[in-house]
């Protein structure tokens, strides 16, 4: 193999990602045969040269790894947790491989997380570019009305940083105190959902991710993972070299102020 910059050879080796991975060399973290290095554009031979990460070394590149995985609410979507929390790399321990979360749920959130080693696949799936679509199941409390749904599928709602972007929302279910939302998005901002429901003045009580692309949750059992397919992951390089294809449809517009009218799906737990 021929020589990459340092940043690329840590993000393809599921590390961190290229941005997290220039960090970590600016912070003295990274060694190149036995020598500290930390100035970007340094290039190394993975096959080749001995690199350490935080004192640990990088072994040659690894078979790629491809996991979906039913991600418990409490529980952290990192590598590791100083506060000794549990984090997502504790519900993989038969998993040999280095691998790394595609994007991250909250602390609060559970469902649909990916986690590979193939750097590559995640850095395309994490850009903004790709608007790769996020289905997420959230419980509210109280009852949406029609001009708030309105404006959820609309987007323009302010968040901490920005706006949210137009979506597709609809009340999948309710009870006599809460409404059910299915929330498709095409952005990763932090906390998103929660900020908006909040705005509007109806709190996430639960929020699941249901579905991340084209692949779902299904009857996967929570905090339990399984690999993807070849077909799967086959379909996800598809759609990394084809952008086009992810851009979210238009958010529907209704032509009335009535209530949608809930549509009966599994029943959320």
């Amino acid at each position: 193999m021929s020589q990459e910059r340092l940043q690329k050879i840590l993000a393809k080796a599921g590390i961190a990602s290229r941005r997290h991975a220039e960090q970590l060399i600016l912070e003295g973290e990274v060694q190149v045969n036995g020598l500290v290095v930390s100035v970007l554009g340094t290039k190394a031979d993975p096959d080749k040269d001995f690199i350490k990460v935080k004192g640990k070394r990088l072994l040659p590149e690894q078979g790629k790894v491809y996991l979906l995985l039913n991600k418990p609410k409490g529980c952290i979507t990192s590598l590791s947790d100083p506060e000794g929390r549990q984090t997502v790399m504790d519900l993989i321990p038969d998993v040999k491989a280095r691998v790394c979360p595609v994007g991250r749920l909250d602390y609060d959130t559970e469902g649909l997380l990916l986690l590979t080693n193939d750097g590559d696949l995640a850095n395309a799936l994490m850009h903004p570019r790709l608007q790769v679509e996020k289905t997420y199941w959230a419980k509210v409390r109280g009852h949406l009305p029609a001009r708030d749904l309105k404006r959820v599928n609309r987007g323009g709602i302010p968040l901490p940083k920005g706006k949210t972007a137009p979506c597709r929302a609809r009340v999948i279910r309710q009870t006599e105190q809460n409404d059910w939302l299915e929330l498709v998005l095409h952005e990763g901002k932090k906390r998103e959902i929660r900020y908006m429901m909040e705005l509007l003045g109806h709190p996430v009580v639960k929020l699941k991710r249901v579905a991340y692309a084209f692949l779902k949750i299904n009857k996967l059992a929570t905090g339990q993972h399984r690999y993807l397919t070849e077909f799967e992951v086959a379909k996800l390089k598809s759609r990394v070299s084809s952008p086009a294809e992810m851009k979210p449809r238009k958010a529907p517009v209704r032509s009335s102020g009535a209530k949608p009218r809930p549509r009966p799906l599994r029943k959320p737990k």
